[in-house]
């Protein structure tokens, strides 16, 4: 039995896609599948039932993925056990969501190695919710996610409040003319907005729904700065956090939408498991980076004591996780 197989069948049934979790951990779907038989071979039984499309745990799948989340959890703790009298080294599994991903990733990873040279770190995208989830099951060490005011995070997680910020409504910059206006004069413009999963997406259209409004979206596509220059060019409203807008070469060409009824307010957090160790400093490192590369303002003290870090764990996911 293989760590790497363990590995591979944890990352299938958390993507619940045999091609997502071959891009997660950068190999071939065939490798994937191969790793995953291994693992079945090894104990003498079938884990996934493949008369289901995606493959999905069958009962015993389920109790063996949870024991697999737990040996890849030890293994984390017995590699850093291992380097703690020597350099700083091996892996730091880091998440950010789709927008803070596209504007400081290059970044961010550049600075990590030049700090800390064997250190390795491995960096995935995704929506707020998920990633969060990664991490409470010990599956990434740190995230930065933006998360709607009020979040709640899982238990085997803790969290730092970044900064706070607004989530708003972008268009092109000629047709934002007066002071204030309310939701329903815009939705007709349609949207350029992230798939489905996206935790903005998902807000926008409890919005609308609550005053009776369709959600129409005109493009659906990842990627912040291509989903603003598309604003800019007039195929639809955007729906953006304050400092990526600042950040973006398309702010010149586009304005915010003065809502009154509707001005949703979000957290960025950086999101970690409870027993970092030596890893805590780079995880902190990422965070500072984070705040620098948006150049956005520290929360108060006031305002960190009183943002929900440990609330019951229902509440987290794409319901309330933002992008």
């Amino acid at each position: 039995m293989k760590i790497d197989d363990i590995d591979a069948f944890v990352a299938v049934v958390r993507a619940q896609s045999l091609s997502q979790a071959a891009k997660d951990l950068r190999l071939t779907q065939p490798a994937i599948t191969r790793r995953v038989q291994n693992l079945e071979e090894a104990l003498g039984a079938p884990l996934l039932d493949r008369n289901t499309k995606p493959p999905k745990p069958n009962a015993l799948g389920k109790q063996v993925y949870t024991q697999c989340q737990a040996v890849l959890h030890e293994m984390a703790r017995l590699r850093e056990l291992v380097s703690a009298d020597g350099e700083l080294g091996g892996t730091l599994r880091l998440g950010l969501t789709q927008g803070l991903g596209d504007l400081v990733l290059r970044e961010l990873v550049g600075e990590l190695r030049k700090r800390y040279p064997a250190l390795q770190p491995q960096v995935v995208t995704g929506w707020g919710g998920q990633l969060v989830e990664r991490v409470n099951h010990g599956e990434l060490d740190a995230v930065a996610v933006w998360l709607a005011a009020g979040s709640a995070l899982p238990k085997n997680t803790v969290g730092r409040l970044l900064a706070r910020s607004t989530l708003v409504v972008v268009a092109p910059k000629a047709a934002v003319v007066k002071r204030s206006y309310r939701l329903a004069q815009w939705s007709a413009h349609g949207w350029v907005l992230n798939p489905d999963g996206c935790g903005f997406r998902a807000g926008l259209k409890r919005a609308l729904a609550d005053q009776g409004l369709p959600l129409e979206v005109q493009l659906d596509t990842n990627g912040r700065e291509l989903q603003l220059e598309l604003v800019a060019r007039g195929h639809g409203l955007g729906l953006v956090p304050l400092p990526l807008l600042q950040a973006s070469a398309q702010r010149d060409a586009l304005a915010v939408v003065p809502l009154s009824d509707f001005k949703p307010q979000i957290d960025l957090w950086l999101v970690h498991g409870r027993a970092l160790g030596r890893l805590q400093a780079p995880v902190d490192r990422f965070g500072a980076q984070l705040l620098g590369a948006l150049r956005v303002n520290k929360p108060t003290k006031k305002a960190a004591r009183g943002a929900a870090v440990h609330k019951p764990a229902a509440r987290v996911g794409a319901r309330r996780a933002a992008g």
